[in-house]
């Protein structure tokens, strides 16, 4: 089986999509030079090939009063509880991400709330889920690196 390959005008689209998932074709084709119809059909390629999977819309939580943020290192009872216990921190709506890691941590969480008080009371929450002995907090005191595009720019560059 033949191996996709990604070319600059892919890379260009790409830089576009994940700046803003709702750009127009036609926009992205005027930017480019090309037709919408070229865009459309390598959009759907990329989507096809598994490289371009649906897109996300980027919320501000900081606007919705959420802005204090926590990473919380879960230590289990026992490591083949690692499923039920992750199936139980989704039906806890602040824990927004969850890794299953190797290392000091069973599982890794990132949790968003209002502040100390809230996620105190989220700690907790998470403290009794049946399956986890302990856990680490450590506070986000600020994001400095969330760019998705630099992983994107290396890759092309090793292409």
């Amino acid at each position: 089986m033949k191996k996709f390959t990604l070319d600059e005008i892919d890379h260009q689209i790409l830089d576009i999509l994940i700046e803003n998932a709702r750009t127009p074709f036609t926009d992205i084709a005027k930017q480019l030079l090309v037709s919408a119809g070229t865009i459309h059909v390598r959009v759907k390629k990329m989507e096809d090939e598994g490289i371009i999977q649906g897109s996300t819309l980027t919320l501000n939580y900081e606007k919705m009063g959420y802005s204090f943020i926590a990473h919380v290192g879960v230590f289990l009872e026992k490591t083949s509880m690692t499923q039920s216990v992750i199936e139980n921190l989704r039906k806890i709506s602040n824990v927004t991400v969850a890794y299953v890691t190797a290392g000091k941590y069973n599982i890794f969480c990132k949790v968003r709330a209002k502040g100390t008080n809230d996620a105190k009371d989220i700690i907790y929450q998470i403290d009794d889920v049946p399956g986890v002995k302990r856990t680490e907090t450590m506070i986000a005191l600020e994001e400095s690196i969330n760019d998705k595009k630099r992983m994107m720019h290396a890759i092309f560059k090793d292409l």
